[in-house]
């Protein structure tokens, strides 16, 4: 057992993107094996993944055990056909070139996400039964400090007005990460409250589940 505080945690944003590279397939493996021709990536690269998959595809990966033509997707088990159609993971990959800290973060709170249920009865039964449906749209709302000067600001606020995907990374005070993608709101409004930090709202809606990575 362990417990552990967020004290500490350093949030960026990526700021650089590289080029698409195509896949041209992935394996039905634990974890999945991307194949692409002069890739260019080594391994410990941070890449945004476009796959047919929807369990994989907007997820932000780490690369590992990168050779010529293939690398794995490190942390992505793609072994249920069910869910990951062989031969259905085309796409592409894009390495993450840069980040720029989101600083003087103050707190922080997440929404959505929870499971849905259809709930069902038959007439002979005397209990309701459910069958697990699909999990609401989730989000995550960090309270920052106003000072529209930052980089992190900056940047935040550029992705609001253009209404680009970015990845965002979230490094614990341990060393683990976390990636999500999602789409980037700014309340450019701060607070105005006697005695108390004047503040900004970041809000980020995710496009699919953080993809974490231990220390």
């Amino acid at each position: 057992m362990a417990v552990s505080l967020p004290n500490g945690s350093i949030v960026a944003i990526a700021s650089g993107y590289g080029s698409p590279v195509a896949i041209s397939a992935i394996s039905n493996a634990n974890p999945g094996v991307a194949t692409a021709a002069a890739h260019g990536f080594t391994d410990g690269d941070i890449v945004e993944v476009v796959s047919g998959w929807s369990r994989l595809t907007d997820k932000i990966v780490r690369v590992d055990d990168s050779a010529t033509g293939t690398f794995d997707l490190e942390g992505i088990d793609t072994t249920l056909t069910s869910i990951y159609p062989a031969g259905g993971g085309v796409g592409t990959a894009r390495e993450i070139t840069g980040w720029t800290q989101l600083a003087q973060i103050t707190g922080s709170t997440s929404s959505g996400g929870e499971q849905q249920f259809l709930t069902y009865q038959f007439l002979e039964a005397d209990a309701e039964k459910r069958i697990p449906t699909f999990k609401s749209a989730a989000g995550i709302e960090f309270t920052v400090a106003d000072d529209p000067t930052l980089p992190g600001f900056v940047l935040a606020k550029a992705a609001n007005d253009d209404r680009v995907a970015r990845a965002v990374r979230i490094t614990l005070p341990n060393g683990g990460l976390l990636f999500y993608n999602a789409y980037i709101s700014l309340s450019t409004i701060p607070s105005l409250t006697v005695n108390q930090l004047m503040t900004n709202q970041v809000t980020l809606s995710l496009l699919a589940e953080p993809v974490r990575y231990a220390a």
